[in-house]
């Protein structure tokens, strides 16, 4: 099937020609916009950030027609920083050995112009559907995650615009295309542990108080047992130390304080909130006084198999042969504010070079990724409201 922007390949060239290094935007979602309308999308752009002293973060809501369902595509066009090892500009967007390579090009601009190019064909083959289709687009998914889709989402509930269903197209697939769908996601808590004592003279340590063996024991009584088993649609949590640190330059001197950093990714057996209690409790048993800061991107949650991952299922085992696995492994996206919403769903292309030197797409995956698309919004747009 033929017609403007039927093709994925020129807009994810172009996407990728704007370094959109988060918070910038660099013309992104003017060029995203541009495209939209030609489709016939009414466009809003909303800004978010300077009223609060933060950087002006660009996002953009499209929407084609007023009918029900709203199917919503959610994406970023914000991407990491460059970073070392590239063998050729990483803004460019060559082609080179049947890939597309560029920052973005996985994570996630390559999957944005799949579905725009889906949305493009499903209009090419004939009148518009009943059914709307939109399409919900940050640049604030790689950053801090706060004047993003979680303000859009604030926006269209003060205006009372429904979504019935949401794909977010981040890169899902392990190593090939169509074996993974995501149906939700772990939970994410970061905390800092900061144990004090009193400085000292090694020599005289009856006239200290040494923090570090009460940090050893605090970290021992939650690292000695795994917090779980898993649950049926998760994998156990896990807790990963990344830090422990005194800052002590000399090796005569005992601490005054120290310091630990460690992250928990926890499945639906727990909540921040319960997890932050069960660390109290480990710590109080100690002994001792200590600070704990605790700061959790978001709650675990699942969206149970349905209407969305079903008709995703079915388009992916059309275009690919592969039975899609249903996974909520991995770390958070923005599928984590959409999920309060409407039934959530993610799918896109191969992660394996996402943040990576050399990041690159297979311009076979692109057109995959596109039909996969396509026959979802047959599916989702033909089914009755």
């Amino acid at each position: 099937m033929t017609g403007p922007y039927t093709d994925p390949l020129p807009l994810a060239q172009a996407l990728i020609r704007c370094p959109s290094v988060t918070p910038a935007d660099e013309g992104a979602m003017d060029l995203l916009q541009a495209t939209l309308v030609q489709l016939g999308f009414h466009c809003t752009r909303l800004a978010f950030g300077d009223d609060q002293g933060r950087p002006r973060i660009e996002n953009l809501y499209a929407r084609l027609g007023q009918g029900a369902p709203n199917i919503c595509f959610a994406g970023h066009t914000d991407v990491v920083p460059v970073g070392t090892g590239w063998e050729m500009p990483p803004f460019s967007g060559e082609v080179l050995d049947h890939h597309l390579y560029g920052r973005g090009a996985t994570d996630m601009k390559g999957a944005i112009a799949c579905f725009v190019a889906a949305v493009a064909r499903l209009l090419a083959a004939g009148p518009p559907p009943e059914a709307s289709i939109s399409l919900l687009i940050t640049g604030d998914e790689e950053g801090r995650a706060l004047d993003g889709t979680k303000r859009v989402l604030q926006w269209l509930e003060a205006k009372g615009e429904r979504l019935d269903f949401c794909l977010v197209g981040e890169p899902t697939n392990p190593l090939r295309l169509g074996e993974m769908i995501k149906i939700g996601r772990r939970g994410s808590l970061v905390a800092q542990l900061t144990v004090t004592g009193v400085q000292g003279h090694t020599a005289y340590p009856h006239l200290a108080d040494n923090p570090l063996p009460r940090l050893l024991r605090m970290l021992q009584n939650i690292t000695a047992e795994p917090l779980d088993q898993g649950s049926r649609h998760f994998q156990a949590s896990s807790l990963v130390l990344t830090s422990i640190d005194v800052g002590n330059a000399a090796s005569n001197v005992i601490p005054g304080r120290a310091e630990a950093r460690f992250n928990i990714r926890f499945n639906d057996l727990h909540s921040g909130t319960s997890l932050e209690s069960w660390l109290r409790r480990h710590f109080d048993a100690v002994g001792g006084p200590y600070e704990l800061q605790v700061e959790v991107s978001g709650e675990s949650f699942l969206t149970p198999p349905g209407p969305l991952s079903e008709a995703l299922g079915l388009a992916i085992q059309d275009v690919t042969g592969t039975t899609a696995e249903l996974s909520t492994s991995g770390g958070t996206s923005d599928a984590r504010f959409i999920k309060d919403f409407c039934p959530v769903a993610e799918f896109g292309l191969v992660g394996q070079t996402m943040h990576k030197a050399q990041e690159r797409v297979a311009l076979q995956d692109l057109e995959s990724l596109t039909k996969i698309y396509h026959r979802l919004l047959e599916r989702l747009t033909a089914a009755p409201c």
